[in-house]
């Protein structure tokens, strides 16, 4: 693969990558209601990181943000901040990216500048994909700690089991992992597509001073530029060419 294609190919990804953690971040389903022990029920809850929706029987459904801040759980809001950080590198890095096209051609801009801002562009965009990954496994953790919880309570209670409301995963956790996936590889890419972008470096060879009309020098290369006479030798002046 050239270095042309992997890095529209990282572009690419990284952009799925990114609308992905944008529309993961969006959703309300970010957990859901347990139907397993109660599957007939009149309403269905589920909750996002910005606000938590009913839906009744009827197909009307409500949603209340969260009005509070203070008043959240303290991984709830890392959550939150986690998937903004990665939004806003996601964006810096597409926009670096899209500078940085060896097919786009911005006034006399250099290929060591092009490759410099992709293999830039492709560590914003791994760590945009690693936020997105890590703010989506704690909110899952989250739930699977609070799941279990629940579920121990139940059994000690016994009576309460009809009353107690448990979550599971959500349509959105899905979402968020497959978009810092993508991320995650479409920043790999481009900063695999910043090695191909670098111009050949010229390499010099140390040449002997015994060399024919040649004087080594230090990582270059310069030709002895003294004419020689017709029978070989160097025509340095002399004291018999002056009269």
């Amino acid at each position: 693969m050239s270095a042309t294609m992997c890095q529209v190919m990282g572009f690419l990804v990284s952009a799925l990558g990114f609308a992905g953690c944008i529309a993961a971040t969006v959703m309300d389903m970010w957990s859901t209601q347990d139907l397993y022990d109660n599957p007939v029920t009149a309403v269905y809850q589920y909750q996002g990181l910005w606000r938590s929706c009913v839906t009744q029987s009827s197909g009307l459904t409500e949603c209340r943000p969260y009005f509070t801040i203070l008043g959240l759980p303290a991984m709830f809001q890392a959550v939150r901040a986690l998937m903004i950080v990665g939004i806003v590198l996601g964006a810096f890095g597409l926009l670096v990216a899209i500078f940085s096209l060896k097919c786009l051609r911005i006034g006399s801009m250099e290929d060591s500048a092009k490759a410099n801002m992709t293999l830039t562009a492709g560590i914003m965009n791994i760590v945009a994909g690693l936020c997105a990954i890590c703010g989506v496994s704690v909110f899952a953790n989250m739930l699977v700690t609070n799941y279990w919880m629940s579920t121990a309570n139940m059994y000690q209670t016994g009576m309460m089991q009809t009353l107690q409301t448990r979550y599971t995963f959500g349509a959105a956790l899905f979402v968020g992992w497959v978009a810092g996936g993508l991320a995650f590889i479409g920043g790999v890419l481009l900063c695999i597509a910043c090695r191909g972008l670098v111009p050949e470096e010229t390499h010099y060879k140390a040449v002997s001073y015994k060399s024919a009309g040649y004087k080594s020098g230090v990582g270059y290369e310069t030709k002895n530029t003294a004419v020689k006479s017709d029978d070989g030798r160097r025509s340095y002046p002399s004291k018999h060419d002056y009269v």
